[in-house]
């Protein structure tokens, strides 16, 4: 079983790290730009929000390499620039990255000291190890969460397919579409319970009216793995009933689209895209079946060969297995 200790990128700055691996990441990031900068005008312009002329700013997940800041920078200047049109002076900010504990943070607080020398408004960065399916920062303390491509990680595999022996891959195609409805429904019920305790914990952390803009991947739910990843992308009809039933958030805003769309496909080869994958799911891979030189070779073949044959039909390549959502919340 997958832990939250276990989870977490491939370090450094390699041919296989996360840094090195996650184009496709940094472009779901810039498609939550207007979403952001949206919620920090919305922000800005309540004044019993910024009654005390400070934001405080959260990203939730940041991993490492050159994407972990880029959700709060938008955030700083969109802060800038809104009053700098209002010719006012820009309140202080506080913008504090979270990850797991065995995240690359090293990496983090070299990216951090850029994000401080802006002049202003004012930027004051701190690091919070720690899982977000627990409490991290003080009551009514945050005035706006960032997240993304983080939120499809469960706080751990659901136990009862373990309890109960189900694999979550079976090589045997008939009984894996027979297993489908009880392995799909396992994951959907682990990831409920840890989206719901996620918008209560939030929703306490928040300042009256605070903001969250998330993003999160929809994937198909028949690309599981052959051990039980703490993974599940959920449908945006389940993402918005799992929000209404707990009823701490209002939804501003969901966006559903492709996650490699404004790319260059001729750049996604089958190569890259699996070194993607292998610098989000190493640590978990090799942990769970040891011998990380043949274990990672076997799987970097295997998935250059499934990708290659899937490129090769039109249908398929036509229709992506995956999207992206992007919400936007306003706390109720």
């Amino acid at each position: 079983m997958a832990s939250k200790q276990m989870v977490h990128m491939n370090q450094g700055q390699g041919e296989t790290s996360y840094a090195h691996n996650s184009s496709f990441q940094s472009a779901e990031q810039n498609r939550m730009k207007a979403l952001i900068e949206a919620a920090v005008v919305e922000l800005c312009s309540n004044t019993t929000t910024l009654s005390h002329g400070k934001v405080v700013i959260a990203d939730l997940g940041c991993s490492s390499g050159p994407n972990a800041v880029a959700l709060v920078s938008i955030a700083l200047e969109a802060t800038h620039s809104h009053f700098l049109q209002l010719r006012q002076p820009p309140p202080e900010v506080c913008v504090l990255l979270n990850d797991l504990p065995y995240n690359d943070f090293n990496a983090v607080v070299k990216s951090l000291v850029a994000v401080r020398q802006i002049g202003e408004p004012v930027v004051v960065t701190g690091v919070v190890p720690g899982s977000f399916y627990e409490r991290l920062f003080p009551s009514g303390s945050v005035h706006l969460f960032c997240s993304s491509n983080s939120l499809h990680w469960l706080s751990k595999a659901p136990e009862d397919l373990r309890m109960k022996q189900i694999p979550a891959y079976d090589m045997d195609e008939n009984v894996r579409r027979e297993r489908l409805p009880v392995v799909a429904g396992a994951y959907a019920r682990q990831f409920k319970k840890d989206f719901t305790l996620f918008l209560q914990l939030r929703a306490k952390e928040l300042v009256p009216e605070g903001r969250m803009v998330v993003s999160l991947g929809v994937i198909d739910k028949e690309k599981l793995d052959s051990l039980y990843i703490p993974v599940h992308g959920p449908s945006d009809e389940e993402l918005r009933e799992i929000i209404q039933e707990e009823g701490s958030f209002s939804i501003t805003e969901m966006r559903v689209h492709d996650p490699i769309s404004g790319m260059d496909r001729a750049l996604l080869t089958p190569n890259r895209m699996v070194n993607s994958l292998r610098a989000a799911f190493e640590p978990i891979i090799v942990q769970h079946f040891g011998s990380p030189a043949e274990i990672m070779d076997e799987f970097v073949r295997t998935g250059e060969k499934h990708l290659s044959l899937q490129r090769s039909s039109q249908v398929k390549h036509a229709r992506s297995p995956r999207v992206m959502l992007v919400v936007s919340l306003t706390k109720a």
